[in-house]
């Protein structure tokens, strides 16, 4: 028997919508563009062909529309992985539980996330402008450590090596690695974006190293960050929600990818905040490739 969920663990609107997203399963196509920030919803909803259906609640905006024919649904997050295991989990509920009986579908329905956002660079051959395909991200949020399977998923040898690097505070959440759809990836990023390491931070200040009035427990997190090597891999940026998309999306069976515009250097300390036009170019890679 397929397992049944109660109305307290999916929460499904008087309209038949579910809770956060006010979304319909049938407004949700198998390929789906986030964003974090609410207004960028239109920014790519400016290239669809038609528009198909546009919800808005909170900080989560979503349209569902055509560009070059395909289907595509384009969804703000806000910011943080907190609400990315809101819009992730919606999602595929959307996608594979039959909100009529709350049981889960007999066939599964794979969904293709790919994140577009904005980030830190943090080596010298990530300048300002630069895009930036999460080859893999690393949590520094904990969240992923809360479901099963985690380890499965994680590259567990990778998290050894940094922790030890880093000489990690056991008072900090553990870290977790998880790559990206390799399919995917190869597909988007092709041959001109940087195929990096991401960090996603649990804050945009004191997590990234910013020292603002409150002096940061590991001073020297930023350095060690920078100077980290793995296989040949090193870290490349700092951003807010790409290993929970990463994460949850493989835990599920679905596909994740993560690109970045970097709109600040840390290493050089430079930063472009008129940077529109930058992201309309990765959003049209983006929307081509997907």
């Amino acid at each position: 028997m397929n397992k049944y969920f109660a109305e307290s663990e999916l929460i499904i609107n008087g309209d038949g919508s579910i809770f956060h997203l006010h979304l319909k399963p049938e407004h949700l196509a198998d390929k789906i563009i986030l964003v974090g920030d609410p207004g960028r919803v239109s920014l790519v909803a400016s290239h669809f062909t038609d528009i198909e259906e546009e919800v808005e609640n909170r900080e989560f905006r979503t349209v569902t529309g055509r560009y070059k024919g395909k289907r595509i649904t384009v969804q703000s997050t806000g910011i943080g992985c907190d609400n990315i295991d809101i819009v992730v989990n919606e999602m595929d509920a959307l996608a594979n539980i039959d909100f009529a009986t709350r049981t889960e579908k007999s066939e599964f329905r794979q969904l293709t996330f790919v994140r577009i956002g904005t980030c830190g660079g943090l080596q010298m051959y990530t300048p300002t402008g630069t895009f930036v395909a999460s080859q893999k991200s690393i949590g520094f949020d904990g969240l992923l450590n809360f479901y099963a399977g985690r380890n499965e998923v994680c590259d567990l040898e990778f998290e050894k090596a940094f922790k030890a690097h880093m000489n990690w505070n056991p008072q900090l959440c553990d870290p977790y690695t998880v790559d990206a759809d390799k399919e995917l990836l190869d597909r988007i990023a092709q041959d001109d974006m940087v195929r990096g390491v991401t960090i996603a931070c649990g804050g945009f200040f004191g997590p990234q190293g910013r020292e603002l009035r409150i002096p940061l427990a590991d001073p020297k997190q930023n350095e060690k960050v920078e100077n980290f090597t793995y296989d040949g891999l090193h870290i490349t940026n700092f951003e807010m929600e790409s290993s929970a998309v990463a994460g949850l999306s493989k835990l599920m069976g679905h596909k994740a990818l993560t690109c970045c515009l970097v709109i600040a250097n840390r290493r050089v300390k430079e930063a472009n905040t008129g940077y529109k036009n930058t992201i309309d170019q990765l959003i049209v890679k983006v929307l081509d490739r997907i």
